[in-house]
């Protein structure tokens, strides 16, 4: 770390499944860290112990930082933190940087940085893909979307929790790019459903699937993680929501129309994750989408674990 990227004041917004992560490699690493706490204590325990410090309120870690990272579910909990009363707007300095590494709507996005803009704040979109596992390990991926300037004084900061990097365009492009991943890798959770459940109605068992994907052309490190809750009963191997999935899918949508492209395939990801997300529960995960797909179609997919039966 250069002298320089050390004097950065950093603040973090969003201390969840990936933003702990992230924050804590960002204070073990050597910066200077100002979070903002939660109702679940222990990421906020954590990080003090690792010597960051507390604020009340998003205008306080403004106030406190020179570059401000965001990570919280969507566009709609964004513009509240930046926004909303106590925002990140009433104490952000001239020269500051947001960062927001939440899976965003493009169009709010661009909205944001043209505010911020007007205050001398640069606005820079860096969503990530990956897992809680390389969030904590300081090995995820980030898609970057801001200036060359501005890239090149956050990228220090970047390396403390990513172990690839795209500067993928200007601002709104990470988002663009995210949104378009998301599709990609949530069709594939939708395929695999589908043929999971078609397997089973024709008397091949998810195993037997298994013994002809697993190390063939067709895999790939996103089937791994989404087959060990059919295989395995492990509902924690790919901790990404289908409630967010579905969000996520809904601002593809929102894209495609905007640009003026249909988007069949999208839409029909889509749906399949609004049925699994209306059945609930609201923290079933990503995998578990070949359980309700199943199920609809009269198939039971529900997984065993240490010989009993799984539940969602």
């Amino acid at each position: 770390m250069t002298t320089t990227a050390a004097s950065e004041k950093i603040g973090f917004i969003g201390l969840g499944l990936m933003g702990h992560g992230i924050a804590k490699n960002i204070v073990d690493k050597g910066y200077a860290l100002t979070f903002l706490g939660r109702k679940n204590r222990k990421p906020a325990e954590d990080l003090a112990s690792r010597g960051a410090k507390e604020a009340a309120t998003s205008r306080d870690v403004a106030a406190a930082s020179d570059i401000v990272f965001i990570c919280v579910t969507g566009s709609r909990e964004v513009e509240a933190i930046v926004r909303g009363s106590g925002g990140l707007k009433d104490g952000l300095k001239k020269g500051s940087v947001v960062v927001d590494c939440s899976t965003s709507d493009p169009v709010s996005t661009m909205a944001l940085a043209a505010e911020l803009k007007a205050l001398g704040v640069d606005y820079v979109d860096a969503p990530l893909s990956r897992t809680p596992k390389e969030a904590w390990e300081g090995t995820l991926d980030a898609m970057v979307g801001a200036s060359d300037a501005v890239f090149a004084r956050l990228k220090p900061v970047l390396d403390t929790w990513a172990g690839r990097i795209v500067h993928i365009g200007g601002t709104g492009d990470g988002h663009r790019m995210k949104l378009l991943n998301n599709f990609i890798s949530l069709g594939y959770a939708a395929i695999y459903s589908e043929a999971l459940a078609l397997a089973e109605k024709v008397g091949i068992s998810p195993p037997r699937f298994d013994s002809v994907i697993r190390n063939g052309r067709m895999d790939c490190g996103f089937y791994q993680t989404f087959m060990r809750w059919t295989l395995e009963g492990d509902r924690d191997a790919h901790k990404f929501t289908i409630a967010n999935a579905f969000k996520d899918l809904t601002y593809l949508e929102s894209m495609a129309g905007a640009a003026g492209i249909a988007n069949p395939l999208g839409n029909a990801t889509k749906n399949a994750f609004a049925g699994a997300f209306a059945a609930g529960p609201a923290d079933q995960y990503v995998p578990m989408l070949a359980t309700h797909v199943a199920k609809v179609n009269g198939v039971d997919l529900m997984p065993t674990k240490d010989g009993k039966k799984q539940t969602i």
